[in-house]
Protein backbone atom coordinates (compact mmCIF):
# COMPACT_ATOMS: atom_id res chain seq x y z
CA UNK A 1 0.00 0.00 0.00
CA UNK A 2 2.58 2.55 1.14
CA UNK A 3 4.57 2.06 -2.29
CA UNK A 4 0.89 2.87 -4.53
CA UNK A 5 0.75 5.87 -2.37
CA UNK A 6 4.34 7.21 -2.92
CA UNK A 7 4.29 6.58 -6.82
CA UNK A 8 0.88 8.19 -6.59
CA UNK A 9 2.08 10.90 -4.87
CA UNK A 10 4.92 11.19 -7.70
CA UNK A 11 2.60 11.32 -10.26
CA UNK A 12 -0.01 13.45 -9.02
CA UNK A 13 2.20 16.76 -7.75
CA UNK A 14 5.06 16.44 -10.24
CA UNK A 15 4.31 16.03 -14.15
CA UNK A 16 7.40 16.56 -16.66
CA UNK A 17 7.11 19.06 -19.47
CA UNK A 18 9.97 19.27 -21.26
CA UNK A 19 12.68 20.51 -19.01
CA UNK A 20 10.59 21.71 -16.63
CA UNK A 21 9.10 19.52 -13.51
CA UNK A 22 5.18 21.10 -13.11
CA UNK A 23 3.01 20.30 -10.18
CA UNK A 24 -0.53 19.59 -10.97
CA UNK A 25 -2.45 21.04 -7.77
CA UNK A 26 -6.10 22.46 -8.29
CA UNK A 27 -6.06 24.13 -5.05
CA UNK A 28 -2.86 26.17 -5.97
CA UNK A 29 -3.83 26.58 -9.18
CA UNK A 30 -7.18 28.31 -8.38
CA UNK A 31 -5.87 30.59 -5.57
CA UNK A 32 -2.79 31.69 -7.86
CA UNK A 33 -5.33 32.24 -10.98
CA UNK A 34 -7.44 34.74 -8.21
CA UNK A 35 -4.22 36.43 -7.16
CA UNK A 36 -2.70 37.13 -11.00
CA UNK A 37 -5.87 37.22 -13.15
CA UNK A 38 -6.01 40.86 -12.22
CA UNK A 39 -2.80 41.52 -13.22
CA UNK A 40 -2.90 39.65 -16.35
CA UNK A 41 -6.42 41.47 -17.53
CA UNK A 42 -4.60 44.90 -17.13
CA UNK A 43 -2.23 43.62 -19.28
CA UNK A 44 -5.00 42.64 -21.79
CA UNK A 45 -4.92 38.89 -20.95
CA UNK A 46 -8.64 37.76 -20.98
CA UNK A 47 -9.26 35.87 -17.86
CA UNK A 48 -10.85 32.99 -19.30
CA UNK A 49 -7.08 32.71 -21.42
CA UNK A 50 -4.57 33.11 -18.62
CA UNK A 51 -3.24 29.96 -17.75
CA UNK A 52 -1.18 29.59 -14.40
CA UNK A 53 1.67 26.45 -14.17
CA UNK A 54 3.23 25.79 -10.75
CA UNK A 55 7.20 24.73 -11.38
CA UNK A 56 8.93 22.41 -8.99
CA UNK A 57 11.98 24.17 -8.73
CA UNK A 58 13.74 25.74 -5.58
CA UNK A 59 14.65 29.20 -7.94
CA UNK A 60 13.40 32.39 -6.86
CA UNK A 61 11.51 32.75 -9.71
CA UNK A 62 8.84 33.22 -12.38
CA UNK A 63 8.41 33.77 -15.97
CA UNK A 64 5.56 34.28 -18.91
CA UNK A 65 5.16 32.43 -22.21
CA UNK A 66 3.30 32.95 -25.10
CA UNK A 67 1.30 35.83 -23.73
CA UNK A 68 -1.03 33.51 -21.62
CA UNK A 69 1.40 30.96 -19.68
CA UNK A 70 2.17 32.11 -16.24
CA UNK A 71 5.14 29.71 -14.71
CA UNK A 72 5.45 30.65 -11.35
CA UNK A 73 8.17 28.66 -8.93
CA UNK A 74 7.92 26.79 -6.12
CA UNK A 75 11.05 28.55 -4.68
CA UNK A 76 9.37 32.06 -5.32
CA UNK A 77 5.57 30.93 -3.68
CA UNK A 78 7.36 29.56 -0.97
CA UNK A 79 9.24 32.33 0.07
CA UNK A 80 7.12 35.42 -1.15
CA UNK A 81 4.92 35.97 1.92
CA UNK A 82 1.90 38.22 0.41
CA UNK A 83 -0.32 38.54 -2.53
CA UNK A 84 0.92 41.55 -3.37
CA UNK A 85 4.37 41.01 -3.67
CA UNK A 86 3.37 38.00 -5.87
CA UNK A 87 1.29 40.08 -8.11
CA UNK A 88 4.41 42.36 -8.32
CA UNK A 89 6.65 39.53 -9.61
CA UNK A 90 4.06 38.51 -12.48
CA UNK A 91 3.79 42.32 -13.11
CA UNK A 92 7.40 42.75 -13.74
CA UNK A 93 7.67 39.51 -16.14
CA UNK A 94 4.05 40.80 -17.92
CA UNK A 95 6.01 43.84 -18.47
CA UNK A 96 8.81 41.98 -20.57
CA UNK A 97 6.01 40.78 -22.30
CA UNK A 98 4.49 44.17 -23.16
CA UNK A 99 7.62 45.41 -23.77
CA UNK A 100 8.38 42.40 -26.22
CA UNK A 101 11.94 41.55 -24.75
CA UNK A 102 12.20 38.24 -25.72
CA UNK A 103 11.41 39.37 -29.58
CA UNK A 104 14.15 42.06 -28.83
CA UNK A 105 16.59 40.18 -27.05
CA UNK A 106 16.53 37.93 -30.06
CA UNK A 107 17.42 40.61 -32.83
CA UNK A 108 20.01 42.28 -30.34
CA UNK A 109 22.01 39.20 -30.41
CA UNK A 110 21.64 38.59 -34.37
CA UNK A 111 23.32 41.89 -34.47
CA UNK A 112 25.87 41.30 -31.63
CA UNK A 113 26.41 37.64 -33.48
CA UNK A 114 26.53 39.26 -36.61
CA UNK A 115 29.04 42.33 -34.81
CA UNK A 116 31.52 39.58 -33.33
CA UNK A 117 31.94 37.81 -36.85
CA UNK A 118 32.88 41.16 -38.46
CA UNK A 119 35.15 42.24 -35.36
CA UNK A 120 36.82 38.40 -35.69
CA UNK A 121 37.31 38.80 -39.68
CA UNK A 122 39.15 41.94 -38.77
CA UNK A 123 40.94 40.17 -36.43
CA UNK A 124 42.01 37.53 -38.91
CA UNK A 125 42.71 40.34 -41.86
CA UNK A 126 45.37 42.21 -39.64
CA UNK A 127 47.14 38.36 -39.01
CA UNK A 128 47.05 38.30 -43.11
CA UNK A 129 48.20 41.58 -43.60
CA UNK A 130 50.52 41.81 -41.15
CA UNK A 131 52.07 38.83 -41.29
CA UNK A 132 52.37 38.55 -37.41
CA UNK A 133 49.54 36.33 -35.39
CA UNK A 134 50.14 38.78 -32.61
CA UNK A 135 48.68 42.06 -34.18
CA UNK A 136 45.15 40.64 -34.48
CA UNK A 137 45.06 37.84 -31.42
CA UNK A 138 44.06 40.79 -29.14
CA UNK A 139 40.88 41.91 -31.76
CA UNK A 140 39.94 38.03 -31.48
CA UNK A 141 39.94 37.96 -28.04
CA UNK A 142 38.29 40.69 -27.49
CA UNK A 143 35.25 40.19 -29.82
CA UNK A 144 33.13 37.82 -27.57
CA UNK A 145 33.81 40.33 -24.49
CA UNK A 146 31.96 43.18 -26.89
CA UNK A 147 28.94 41.10 -27.30
CA UNK A 148 28.92 40.17 -24.17
CA UNK A 149 28.93 43.32 -22.68
CA UNK A 150 26.53 44.27 -25.12
CA UNK A 151 24.11 41.98 -24.78
CA UNK A 152 24.40 42.51 -20.26
CA UNK A 153 24.06 46.27 -20.88
CA UNK A 154 20.50 46.10 -22.96
CA UNK A 155 19.28 43.25 -20.25
CA UNK A 156 19.90 45.41 -17.75
CA UNK A 157 18.18 47.72 -19.66
CA UNK A 158 15.22 45.78 -20.53
CA UNK A 159 14.98 44.93 -16.12
CA UNK A 160 14.50 48.74 -15.80
CA UNK A 161 11.61 49.01 -17.93
CA UNK A 162 9.99 45.58 -16.88
CA UNK A 163 10.34 47.17 -13.56
CA UNK A 164 8.55 50.46 -14.24
CA UNK A 165 5.65 48.35 -16.75
CA UNK A 166 5.09 46.82 -13.46
CA UNK A 167 4.44 49.80 -11.38
CA UNK A 168 1.78 50.83 -14.51
CA UNK A 169 0.39 47.59 -15.15
CA UNK A 170 -0.29 47.40 -10.86
CA UNK A 171 -1.69 50.60 -10.49
CA UNK A 172 -3.89 49.79 -13.89
CA UNK A 173 -5.38 46.39 -11.84
CA UNK A 174 -5.90 48.58 -8.73
CA UNK A 175 -3.19 46.85 -7.07
CA UNK A 176 -1.23 48.24 -4.65
CA UNK A 177 2.12 48.60 -6.28
CA UNK A 178 4.48 48.56 -3.12
CA UNK A 179 4.50 44.73 -3.15
CA UNK A 180 7.36 45.38 -5.87
CA UNK A 181 9.25 47.21 -2.94
CA UNK A 182 8.56 44.23 -1.06
CA UNK A 183 9.84 41.89 -3.43
CA UNK A 184 13.34 43.89 -3.81
CA UNK A 185 13.72 44.10 0.29
CA UNK A 186 13.55 40.44 0.32
CA UNK A 187 16.21 40.14 -2.45
CA UNK A 188 17.83 42.55 -0.65
CA UNK A 189 18.29 40.51 2.35
CA UNK A 190 18.91 37.01 0.05
CA UNK A 191 21.49 38.23 -1.94
CA UNK A 192 22.75 42.04 -0.38
CA UNK A 193 26.46 40.60 1.06
CA UNK A 194 26.83 38.73 -2.17
CA UNK A 195 25.68 41.76 -4.09
CA UNK A 196 28.56 44.43 -2.39
CA UNK A 197 31.04 42.37 -4.56
CA UNK A 198 29.63 41.70 -7.52
CA UNK A 199 30.85 44.47 -10.99
CA UNK A 200 27.37 45.85 -11.52
CA UNK A 201 28.54 45.94 -15.42
CA UNK A 202 28.95 42.04 -15.62
CA UNK A 203 25.58 40.97 -14.36
CA UNK A 204 22.11 41.13 -16.61
CA UNK A 205 20.40 42.48 -14.05
CA UNK A 206 20.33 45.61 -12.15
CA UNK A 207 21.62 45.35 -8.73
CA UNK A 208 19.10 44.77 -6.47
CA UNK A 209 19.59 48.08 -3.90
CA UNK A 210 18.85 50.19 -7.47
CA UNK A 211 15.71 48.34 -8.63
CA UNK A 212 14.80 49.02 -4.94
CA UNK A 213 15.47 52.57 -5.04
CA UNK A 214 13.75 53.00 -8.77
CA UNK A 215 10.52 51.12 -7.74
CA UNK A 216 10.52 53.84 -4.71
CA UNK A 217 10.51 57.34 -7.25
CA UNK A 218 8.42 55.18 -9.69
CA UNK A 219 5.74 54.81 -7.20
CA UNK A 220 5.86 58.16 -5.30
CA UNK A 221 5.75 59.58 -9.03
CA UNK A 222 2.28 57.60 -9.78
CA UNK A 223 -1.03 58.83 -9.44
CA UNK A 224 -3.63 57.09 -7.61
CA UNK A 225 -6.21 57.50 -5.02
CA UNK A 226 -4.32 55.24 -2.99
CA UNK A 227 -7.58 52.96 -2.35
CA UNK A 228 -6.04 49.64 -3.97
CA UNK A 229 -8.23 46.24 -3.79
CA UNK A 230 -6.97 44.38 -0.57
CA UNK A 231 -6.59 40.75 -1.38
CA UNK A 232 -7.24 37.62 1.39
CA UNK A 233 -3.84 36.77 2.32
CA UNK A 234 -5.25 33.73 4.33
CA UNK A 235 -5.68 31.71 1.24
CA UNK A 236 -2.49 32.40 0.26
CA UNK A 237 -1.17 31.45 3.24
CA UNK A 238 -2.85 28.01 2.37
CA UNK A 239 -1.11 27.38 -0.45
CA UNK A 240 1.90 28.42 0.38
CA UNK A 241 1.78 25.85 3.15
CA UNK A 242 0.17 23.17 1.46
CA UNK A 243 3.79 23.17 -1.19
CA UNK A 244 5.84 23.30 2.55
CA UNK A 245 3.92 20.31 3.83
CA UNK A 246 4.74 18.52 0.81
CA UNK A 247 8.08 19.72 -0.23
CA UNK A 248 10.23 20.52 2.47
CA UNK A 249 11.69 18.31 5.00
CA UNK A 250 10.01 17.35 8.74
CA UNK A 251 12.63 19.08 10.39
CA UNK A 252 12.00 22.17 7.70
CA UNK A 253 8.07 22.51 8.15
CA UNK A 254 8.50 22.50 12.24
CA UNK A 255 11.06 25.20 11.82
CA UNK A 256 8.46 27.31 9.63
CA UNK A 257 5.39 25.88 11.45
CA UNK A 258 6.26 25.05 15.14
CA UNK A 259 3.96 23.61 16.67
CA UNK A 260 3.02 26.58 19.17
CA UNK A 261 1.44 28.01 15.85
CA UNK A 262 -2.15 26.62 15.77
CA UNK A 263 -3.23 28.55 12.63
CA UNK A 264 -5.40 26.85 10.10
CA UNK A 265 -2.01 27.13 7.70
CA UNK A 266 -0.06 26.01 10.46
CA UNK A 267 -2.21 22.41 10.70
CA UNK A 268 -2.39 21.95 7.47
CA UNK A 269 1.57 22.10 6.61
CA UNK A 270 2.48 19.97 9.68
CA UNK A 271 -0.70 17.76 8.95
CA UNK A 272 0.69 16.81 4.91
CA UNK A 273 4.09 16.62 6.62
CA UNK A 274 3.38 13.82 9.04
CA UNK A 275 1.46 11.89 6.27
CA UNK A 276 4.74 12.27 3.72
CA UNK A 277 6.28 10.84 7.42
CA UNK A 278 4.47 7.81 7.77
CA UNK A 279 2.63 9.63 10.86
CA UNK A 280 -1.20 8.76 9.77
CA UNK A 281 -2.92 8.99 12.55
CA UNK A 282 -1.43 12.71 13.28
CA UNK A 283 -1.77 13.47 10.13
CA UNK A 284 -5.43 12.23 10.35
CA UNK A 285 -6.46 13.82 13.80
CA UNK A 286 -4.70 17.25 12.27
CA UNK A 287 -6.87 17.35 8.86
CA UNK A 288 -10.57 16.29 11.40
CA UNK A 289 -9.73 19.63 13.32
CA UNK A 290 -9.64 21.33 9.96
CA UNK A 291 -12.83 20.24 8.96
CA UNK A 292 -14.00 21.11 12.36
CA UNK A 293 -13.12 24.38 12.03
CA UNK A 294 -13.98 24.94 8.13
CA UNK A 295 -16.72 22.11 6.86
CA UNK A 296 -16.54 24.16 3.23
CA UNK A 297 -13.28 23.70 2.28
CA UNK A 298 -12.52 20.89 -0.35
CA UNK A 299 -9.15 21.02 0.00
CA UNK A 300 -9.70 19.51 3.84
CA UNK A 301 -11.42 16.71 3.04
CA UNK A 302 -8.74 16.09 -0.32
CA UNK A 303 -6.29 15.49 2.33
CA UNK A 304 -8.42 13.40 3.92
CA UNK A 305 -8.88 10.92 1.20
CA UNK A 306 -5.46 10.76 0.66
CA UNK A 307 -4.27 10.03 4.41
CA UNK A 308 -7.46 7.41 4.51
CA UNK A 309 -6.22 6.14 1.09
CA UNK A 310 -1.94 5.07 2.53
CA UNK A 311 -3.93 3.75 5.65
CA UNK A 312 -5.65 1.15 3.34
CA UNK A 313 -9.17 2.74 4.60
CA UNK A 314 -10.67 2.60 0.70
CA UNK A 315 -14.61 3.41 2.22
CA UNK A 316 -13.36 6.60 3.76
CA UNK A 317 -10.56 7.51 1.23
CA UNK A 318 -14.14 6.92 -1.21
CA UNK A 319 -16.46 9.45 0.89
CA UNK A 320 -13.65 12.15 2.19
CA UNK A 321 -13.00 12.75 -1.71
CA UNK A 322 -16.52 12.46 -2.88
CA UNK A 323 -16.97 15.22 0.05
CA UNK A 324 -14.83 17.26 -1.76
CA UNK A 325 -16.32 16.96 -5.35
CA UNK A 326 -19.18 17.60 -3.59
CA UNK A 327 -17.78 21.54 -2.73
CA UNK A 328 -15.89 21.53 -5.70
CA UNK A 329 -17.21 20.23 -8.90
CA UNK A 330 -14.29 20.99 -11.67
CA UNK A 331 -10.88 19.37 -9.69
CA UNK A 332 -9.64 17.05 -12.00
CA UNK A 333 -7.13 16.37 -9.81
CA UNK A 334 -9.26 15.02 -7.04
CA UNK A 335 -11.37 13.43 -9.63
CA UNK A 336 -7.90 11.41 -10.45
CA UNK A 337 -7.77 10.69 -6.88
CA UNK A 338 -11.02 9.38 -6.81
CA UNK A 339 -10.70 6.87 -9.82
CA UNK A 340 -7.78 5.45 -8.57
CA UNK A 341 -8.99 4.15 -5.07
CA UNK A 342 -11.96 2.90 -6.63
CA UNK A 343 -10.06 1.19 -9.33
CA UNK A 344 -8.20 -0.51 -6.12
CA UNK A 345 -11.30 -0.69 -3.85
CA UNK A 346 -13.04 -2.42 -6.97
CA UNK A 347 -16.57 -2.51 -5.45
CA UNK A 348 -19.90 -2.94 -8.41
CA UNK A 349 -20.26 0.09 -10.31
CA UNK A 350 -16.32 1.50 -8.62
CA UNK A 351 -15.11 0.96 -11.96
CA UNK A 352 -17.35 2.45 -14.11
CA UNK A 353 -17.80 5.92 -11.63
CA UNK A 354 -14.25 5.73 -12.16
CA UNK A 355 -13.92 6.02 -15.84
CA UNK A 356 -16.61 8.74 -15.69
CA UNK A 357 -14.49 10.36 -13.85
CA UNK A 358 -11.01 10.68 -15.56
CA UNK A 359 -12.80 11.17 -18.61
CA UNK A 360 -14.13 14.17 -16.97
CA UNK A 361 -10.74 14.70 -16.13
CA UNK A 362 -8.97 14.95 -18.42
CA UNK A 363 -11.82 17.36 -20.68
CA UNK A 364 -10.31 19.75 -17.55
CA UNK A 365 -7.07 19.21 -17.65
CA UNK A 366 -5.14 16.13 -19.04
CA UNK A 367 -2.35 14.82 -16.80
CA UNK A 368 -0.60 11.62 -17.00
CA UNK A 369 -1.89 9.83 -13.71
CA UNK A 370 -5.21 10.05 -15.05
CA UNK A 371 -4.20 8.00 -18.24
CA UNK A 372 -2.57 5.52 -15.81
CA UNK A 373 -5.69 5.26 -13.54
CA UNK A 374 -7.59 4.71 -16.68
CA UNK A 375 -4.80 1.94 -18.38
CA UNK A 376 -5.97 -0.22 -14.87
CA UNK A 377 -9.77 0.32 -15.82
CA UNK A 378 -9.64 -0.89 -19.23
CA UNK A 379 -9.20 -4.39 -20.06
CA UNK A 380 -10.85 -4.30 -23.66
CA UNK A 381 -7.25 -2.86 -25.76
CA UNK A 382 -7.82 0.64 -24.63
CA UNK A 383 -5.96 0.12 -21.81
CA UNK A 384 -2.98 0.31 -24.28
CA UNK A 385 -3.73 3.55 -25.91
CA UNK A 386 -4.24 5.13 -21.92
CA UNK A 387 -0.71 3.77 -21.38
CA UNK A 388 0.50 5.21 -24.70
CA UNK A 389 -1.01 8.61 -23.67
CA UNK A 390 0.72 8.40 -20.45
CA UNK A 391 3.95 7.92 -21.80
CA UNK A 392 3.61 10.43 -24.31
CA UNK A 393 3.06 13.40 -21.46
CA UNK A 394 5.53 11.80 -19.57
CA UNK A 395 8.22 12.55 -22.90
CA UNK A 396 8.76 8.67 -23.35
CA UNK A 397 8.20 8.70 -26.94
CA UNK A 398 9.62 5.08 -27.64
CA UNK A 399 7.40 3.23 -24.62
CA UNK A 400 4.37 5.54 -26.38
CA UNK A 401 4.50 4.65 -29.69
CA UNK A 402 4.79 0.84 -28.77
CA UNK A 403 1.63 1.32 -27.01
CA UNK A 404 0.14 2.77 -29.82
CA UNK A 405 0.96 0.52 -31.87
CA UNK A 406 -0.69 -2.56 -29.18
CA UNK A 407 -4.06 0.02 -28.89
CA UNK A 408 -4.48 -0.08 -32.68
CA UNK A 409 -4.33 -3.76 -33.26
CA UNK A 410 -6.85 -4.47 -30.53
CA UNK A 411 -8.93 -1.65 -31.41
CA UNK A 412 -11.63 -1.13 -34.06
CA UNK A 413 -10.13 1.43 -36.50
CA UNK A 414 -13.15 3.69 -36.16
CA UNK A 415 -12.79 4.34 -32.31
CA UNK A 416 -11.75 7.40 -31.02
CA UNK A 417 -8.88 5.58 -29.02
CA UNK A 418 -7.61 3.78 -32.29
CA UNK A 419 -7.66 7.60 -33.80
CA UNK A 420 -5.84 8.77 -31.10
CA UNK A 421 -3.14 6.25 -30.88
CA UNK A 422 -2.56 7.36 -34.66
CA UNK A 423 -1.65 10.92 -33.77
CA UNK A 424 0.74 9.78 -31.16
CA UNK A 425 2.48 7.26 -33.84
CA UNK A 426 2.00 10.14 -36.82
CA UNK A 427 4.26 12.49 -34.33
Amino acid sequence: MRKIFIFFVALFLCAPAGALSLINDTEVEKVLHKIIAPVATAANIPENRLKIHIVNDDDFNAFVSGGEDVFVYTGLLTRIKNTNALQAVVAHELGHMIGGHMAQMSARMDAEMKRTLIIQALGVGLMVAGGNPSLGAGVLAGAGGVAQQSLLSFSRDEERVADDFAVDLLVRANVNPAGLIDVFEQMQNITGAAEAKINKNRTNHPLTGERLQNARVKIAQTKHNGKYKKFNDSEYEQVRAKLIGYLYTERQILDKYPYRDTGDAAIYARAIGNMRGGALVAARDATQDLIHHNKKNPYYYELLGDIEYQMGHYDASVDAYEHALELDENAPQIQTALALVLAERNKPGDNARAIELCKSALLSEPMPLTYWVLAKLYDDGREYWALAEFYNMNGDTKKARTFAKRAQQKLDKNSPEYIKSGDILDK
